[in-house]
């Protein structure tokens, strides 16, 4: 099965949740007024779009409705479709160009962080890039662990300490590992607790001082992994996170087994960081970069 074909099925129950809400809305009407606009807000609302991102959908669909002079409902899924393609903005890709170049992995702890990195690992190990693992999630009963065996799977080295280790000494010897192999990336497991939000960022603080010294004209990327089943909760802890870290991508796993799909239009609608990739399956090759137009694509048609 190829990835667009994953995409497609693992956005069935979003598509149940929305669009075809929506399709069914539009066949429901004989002509355009505020109760479409209002129903279709309220689908999009249910499709955990959310209440201020499903507002200004509806805000364009109506300025866009009014430009055209349309006045077939049918035509609306269309200008829909546009609308939506339009606030994802423009693919973002991970910029690592430097030798070696950082991603730091942040995420609480369930969100299939630790399944993030082996999977991205094994992506980059695909385009010929050699890839070190940093195991500095040193408090997480067991992550040490799980990080080992996805380096396994994925083929790629780890550099680890004892559980309780210091996470920036952990960093620290996986740079000089970096450098002394002459690798291409470090990916860095990261602590996922957010219930101590000053000891998290101080941790990170600690994480980046090390990386500025060590590394100081690589390229970094800090990617946040959010559970898209979680919704707009999703969006709360990503807020969280931006407050103590710079983060530059989005990374959503778990889009296949949720309705809430819509989320992902909230995300970037309200943080303004780009989505950078979507897991949609439990194998080791079901992450992939985020694609705007396949995600609209198998959304909507």
């Amino acid at each position: 099965m190829g990835f667009f074909d994953k995409i497609k099925n693992g956005l069935k129950k979003t598509k149940d949740n929305i669009v075809n809400k929506i399709d069914s809305v539009i066949r429901s009407f004989t002509k355009i007024d505020d109760e479409l606009f209002e129903e279709i807000e309220e689908s999009l609302i249910l499709g955990d779009v959310g209440v201020s991102t499903s507002q200004k959908v509806c805000d364009m669909l109506r300025e866009k409705v009014k430009e055209t002079g349309t006045t077939d409902p049918v035509k609306i899924k269309d200008m829909l479709k546009e609308i939506i393609s339009g606030l994802l903005g423009d693919n973002a890709e991970l910029k690592l160009n430097s030798k070696p170049a950082i991603i730091l992995v942040v995420g609480v702890n369930g969100v299939g962080k630790t399944t993030t990195i082996g999977k991205l690992a094994y992506n980059l190990k695909q385009q010929n890039k050699e890839v070190i693992l940093a195991a500095a999630d040193t408090f997480r009963a067991a992550a040490i662990e799980q990080l080992d065996i996805w380096a396994q799977r994925a083929g790629c080295d780890i550099i680890k300490q004892a559980e309780s280790s210091d996470p920036a000494a952990v960093i620290f010897d996986s740079i000089s590992a970096a450098k002394a192999r002459d690798l291409d990336v470090i990916i860095c497991d990261t602590a996922g607790r957010l219930h101590n939000k000053k000891n998290l960022m101080l941790e990170l603080k600690k994480i980046s001082k090390v990386i500025n010294r060590e590394l100081p004209d690589a390229d970094k990327e800090v990617l946040l992994v959010l559970d898209a089943s979680t919704g707009q909760n999703a969006i709360s802890q990503a807020r969280e996170f931006c407050d103590v870290a710079d983060v530059t991508g989005i990374v959503l796993t778990k889009l296949d087994g949720t309705a809430k799909g819509g989320m992902v239009l909230a995300v970037k609608e309200k943080l303004g960081i780009p989505i950078k990739f979507v897991g949609v399956g439990e194998g080791i090759d079901d992450l992939r970069p985020f694609d705007r137009e396949e995600f609209v694509n198998a959304l909507f048609d």
